[in-house]
């Protein structure tokens, strides 16, 4: 056959009419290839017959035996109950949906052969409502030759008729319909994946002959389907390495480094950096002198001083002519960030625009006026920034906060504020260089491989005169002591944060619960002044609140986890969560990020209540051990998986069928330096292996 198999639509094979089509593409199956790589969930063992005296319970079995008895048995619910018998012992065959037909069928005599999961029932072992044959016909079935597949499908599509035409779509597999697009000087060496060919990996997935280390597919760690695995991950890892390289074939401005106002910038500041800071600090500096746009990641945990090093980039952008804009995605944040960079700035002359979407009228048309005639040199707001309306003078550095909450369009749609609307092309317009930050480490499994687009750089030190949060993990029976201690430290002048969680994301109930934790606190502590904090608050004053705790004018803020990112309070010390096991672990770090600020010893107390689950009692357990932001993530990781970890950044961009990123993490490097082989020296199968593994959901394109 001279056609490849990604040539040939689905709707050439037998059986495929207009409507099958259309069920096959909401599977993402237009073509053969599509379906090959369609693989099996699992797979069910039909290639032996199990003794019926040897099986055990919550197993997938194939039994042959007699009919002995057969009885319709009335209970809370009908049923036809069978009893068949082998050589070596007796089972129950059970139905709660059968006929007269069925029943006179299944009389004592017959003979069959059966498949099911075993359970425990009443009368002992019993097989419910299981697949059977007759064997006391002309012609009985054959066994199976190979492990049976259970297949992805959707409605209207039966296993049967995938596994159908996953098999005539094998029929015709063979090395000259199927391209290898992983050339063979790509290798890995001895315990390279790539040892299995790619027909022979297919095959053997749909169609595992006995024998097969079903625990290993299982696992997902059988060879061939490692070998899968490492081709994905080469493809996924090449769609953000191609949208790296298109971003990166656009100019950018030259902005190099103004020793005279980068003197001036630190001259001002009440601290020092630290080594850490100065590093990444050069690292961007770096970067934006080149005229390749900056593409660059900052990992730094809680409190390790990002802000500081965006702000010293963002004065070299503007010592060279430029503006820079900080984008963050809450109010309280932006509104933090506001405050921090005017205090850094306005000594050096330059002027701060805040805009968000609750910045209204009068007020926001002046200061769409100053970001579009160049007068505001530096621009920080929510994602308001990049709706239509806005127009920058000249963007030469963007600034993303806290990346897992924004898409990845989403920041390129600010990046793209850069361009002038007047320019020819984009590709002919001078691109902004990118910053983004992010207070959630990152596991360094999933920085290789869902930020192959991004250099990383990581803050990995805590500025002087920081101490480690001492965190206890506490009943909620001992709320009564945790109270009592919360009156004395608020007494000896320290400040107080009492986190409300619910299980609900609901601003109303949230709001309700934060409510009555405060009247429950204002009554047992009526000398403390006590403030409020919850999502339904306005903008306004969820800012004074803010304002009046950082003041030192209230003792205790009781909120919700709005105040997960950006508060900084140094003088508050204590922490409590109420209902910790609720959060995740990414949660928790954050919110324990908002004391250990000053140099007062700190602690916070997660509050549980029973019962509590094994995740939750394993999450509490590492924030009890470990202050380290990446021991964390790695933690996340493994008790939530990379979707949730990664958030909405990755949203549509990592969905794997094969790869599991923590699975899989010892393939990364070899991957990266794959993908990078392939972009350099065999650029005509880099296309055509993203099409194969990202097919009709293939993004960047558009990015």
């Amino acid at each position: 056959m001279s056609e490849f198999l990604h040539q040939i639509s689905v709707d050439t094979l037998r059986g495929v009419g207009p409507q099958l089509a259309t069920k096959l593409k909401k599977l993402g199956l237009y073509n053969l290839q599509d379906l090959l790589f369609h693989l099996p969930l699992r797979y069910i063992d039909r290639t032996q017959i199990t003794p019926i005296g040897g099986i055990q319970p919550m197993t997938e079995v194939v039994i042959e035996g007699e009919v002995r008895a057969s009885d319709v048995v009335f209970g809370r619910r009908r049923s036809l109950v069978c009893r068949m018998q082998d050589h070596s012992g007796v089972i129950s065959l059970r139905f709660f949906h059968f006929n007269r037909a069925q029943q006179e069928r299944l009389k004592p005599g017959t003979r069959l052969r059966c498949f099911g999961e075993v359970r425990r029932g009443k009368s002992g072992l019993e097989l419910y409502h299981p697949e059977y044959q007759y064997l006391d016909t002309p012609n009985p079935a054959q066994l199976e030759e190979t492990l049976t597949p259970i297949y992805p499908a959707t409605e209207g599509i039966t296993q049967t008729r995938i596994r159908d035409l996953c098999g005539q779509a094998l029929a015709q597999l063979s090395q000259s319909t199927i391209a290898e697009l992983l050339p063979a000087e790509l290798s890995w060496g001895d315990n390279s994946p790539f040892s299995v060919s790619l027909v022979e990996a297919l095959r053997l997935l749909h169609n595992p002959p006995p024998g097969t280390a079903l625990h290993l597919l299982a696992e997902g760690q059988h060879p061939a389907q490692q070998r899968l695995a490492a081709e994905e991950l080469v493809a996924h890892n090449l769609s953000l390495l191609k949208l790296r390289q298109k971003v990166q074939q656009q100019q950018a401005p030259v902005l190099l480094e103004d020793k005279t106002a980068k003197h001036k910038f630190l001259a001002q500041l009440a601290f020092d950096l630290t080594a850490a800071q100065q590093r990444v600090g050069d690292e961007i500096s770096a970067d934006i002198s080149t005229g390749i746009p900056m593409l660059r990641l900052v990992q730094g945990d809680v409190g390790s001083g990002k802000t500081v090093v965006a702000a010293m980039a963002a004065v070299q952008a503007i010592a060279n002519g430029k503006q820079a804009a900080l984008m963050a995605p809450t109010e309280i944040l932006a509104d933090q960030h506001r405050i921090n960079f005017e205090q850094w700035l306005r000594p050096l002359g330059i002027r701060v625009a805040f805009l968000t979407g609750k910045v209204k009228g009068k007020a926001r048309e002046m200061q769409l006026q100053a970001i579009a005639d160049g007068s505001a040199q530096m621009v920080v707001g929510t994602h308001a920034l990049f709706q239509d309306s806005v127009e920058f003078s000249d963007l030469g550095l963007s600034i993303i906060d806290e990346q897992h909450r924004f898409g990845v369009h989403q920041r390129l749609a600010l990046r793209n504020k850069g361009f002038a609307a007047k320019g020819p092309t984009l590709n002919q317009l001078p691109a902004p260089h990118q910053l983004i930050m992010t207070a959630t480490p990152i596991p360094r499994t999933l920085a290789m491989s869902a930020y192959a687009d991004l250099d990383c750089s990581v803050i990995d030190e805590l500025p002087p005169g920081r101490t480690p949060v001492e965190t206890l993990v506490l009943s909620n029976l001992r709320r009564n002591d945790i109270i009592e201690r919360l009156r004395v430290a608020c007494a000896s002048g320290r400040q107080a944060y009492w986190v409300c969680t619910l299980i609900e994301e609901s601003d109303v109930l949230e709001a309700q619960a934060a409510e009555a934790t405060a009247s429950e606190l204002q009554l047992m502590l009526p000398d403390l002044n006590i403030g409020l904090i919850h999502g339904r608050l306005k903008p306004r004053e969820k800012l004074e609140m803010m304002e009046a705790f950082k003041c030192g004018e209230i003792n205790l803020l009781v909120a919700t986890t709005v105040i997960e990112v950006g508060v900084d309070v140094p003088n508050a010390s204590l922490m409590i969560i109420d209902n910790a096991e609720r959060l995740g672990l990414s949660q928790l770090h954050q919110l324990r990020g908002r004391v250990g600020r000053g140099s007062q010893s700190s602690h916070c107390l997660l509050l549980y209540s029973m019962p509590i689950s094994a995740n939750g009692s394993a999450r509490l357990k590492i924030m009890h051990e470990t202050n380290d932001g990446f021991k964390i993530a790695e933690k996340d990781l493994e008790l939530r998986g990379p979707g949730e970890v990664l958030g909405t950044r990755q949203t549509g961009d990592m969905q794997l069928h094969i790869a599991d990123l923590q699975r899989d993490a010892h393939l990364l490097p070899q991957i990266k330096t794959t993908a990078e082989a392939l972009l350099l020296n065999h650029q005509s199968n880099v296309d055509p292996l993203i099409m194969r593994w990202l097919g009709h959901s293939e993004q960047y394109a558009q990015a």
